[in-house]
């Protein structure tokens, strides 16, 4: 149904044009000019050219800037992500029955962005349920569109989840580990991009106050509604699934069990909880874009333990657990507005 209206398109070629400006000129004078409009938008260091362009079809997610596009989506306040288009499927059903939306008889969820082929992304009120992929390059694809998605729509105030898996370090497996902030394999809370040839520095930490939401929820359900021990610390976000986090079973491994285990417990030493492979783009970008976001990934293992998941049937247990935490941060919020 919300890809049906997006797809008409519209008859007048003016309500495509940006509602935050007064203005398009037609002719760039300089980027101080433009940089005035954006003076007054919620989203710091938004890319000044997007001001002068009238169209801007969002390619990984199927969507493009239009008046259609701001009706559908103004009301969105919450972007929930994970890895997995199966598991953020699940989850869209999930919180669509936790926060009690009704879809009319005869309309199911549908995937938004089915056209791109990229990203699964789903609307259930004014929340987002959208895979992300693995790895900080599938995110920041997605992190960009999802940003001009909202800047487009007017949206205010949202807020930003990364919710999946993870190994832990020196943790049970079920934990649910909220990150404090994130560091890269040198244990540095920044993320570095190259642009443009230069190395561009962006930090790193998870908003404070959003941590402590979240944790004092964990901690009023904790070993109730399928929620486990839940904790804060910092997450080492790794640049791929073997060497980057130390595992011997990849196509290449040029060091000793022992080194890798010396590697762990100085992670360990260095107040990581858990390793994965997005928080550093998620954190890093939300932040440059002054965003509220957090990561809140559940331990499948505890890696100075061993590598591998107990069983399947608990793993898909241990995925559910961040779900139900931030269904109840979510309801919680909606009930107080």
């Amino acid at each position: 149904m919300l890809r049906m209206e997006l797809d008409e398109r519209d008859l007048d070629s003016g309500q495509k044009h940006q509602k935050h400006f007064e203005r398009l000129p037609s002719v760039v004078e300089s980027d101080t000019e433009i940089e005035k409009d954006f003076e007054r938008l919620r989203i710091m260091n938004l890319n000044c050219h997007l001001a002068v362009l009238e169209n801007d079809y969002l390619y990984h997610i199927a969507l493009e800037k239009s008046e259609r596009l701001k009706k559908a989506f103004s009301d969105v306040k919450y972007i929930c992500m994970g890895g997995s288009p199966k598991r953020m499927y699940q989850f869209a059903h999930y919180i669509k029955e936790v926060i009690g939306l009704q879809l009319p008889i005869g309309v199911a969820l549908q995937n938004i962005s089915e056209e791109s082929d990229r990203y699964a992304m789903y609307k259930i009120g004014p929340v987002i349920s959208v895979n992300h992929g693995i790895g900080c390059p599938s995110i920041s694809i997605l992190l960009n569109e999802l940003i001009k998605l909202i800047h487009y729509a007017g949206c205010k105030d949202v807020t930003f989840f990364r919710i999946g898996t993870c190994g832990g370090v020196g943790v049970e497996p079920g934990t649910i580990i909220v990150t404090s902030e994130a560091v890269d394999g040198m244990f540095r809370p920044e993320y570095r991009q190259i642009v443009l040839g230069k190395e561009q520095v962006r930090k790193t930490k998870c908003d404070e106050d959003l941590v402590n939401d979240i944790l004092e929820i964990g901690k009023v359900h904790e070993d109730k509604d399928g929620i486990k021990k839940v904790i804060s610390g910092k997450t080492l976000c790794a640049n791929d699934f073997y060497e980057g986090q130390g595992r011997l079973d990849g196509a290449f491994c040029e060091y000793t069990s022992s080194e890798k285990m010396d590697f762990l417990q100085k992670c360990k030493e260095n107040g990581v909880k858990n390793i994965e492979m997005e928080s550093l783009c998620f954190t890093g970008l939300l932040n440059h874009a002054k965003i509220r976001g957090v990561v809140i990934c559940v331990a499948l293992v505890d890696r100075l333990n061993g590598d591998q998941v107990v069983s399947h049937d608990l793993n898909i247990e241990f995925q559910e657990r961040p779900f139900k935490l931030v269904a109840k941060y979510i309801k919680k919020q909606l009930e107080k507005n």
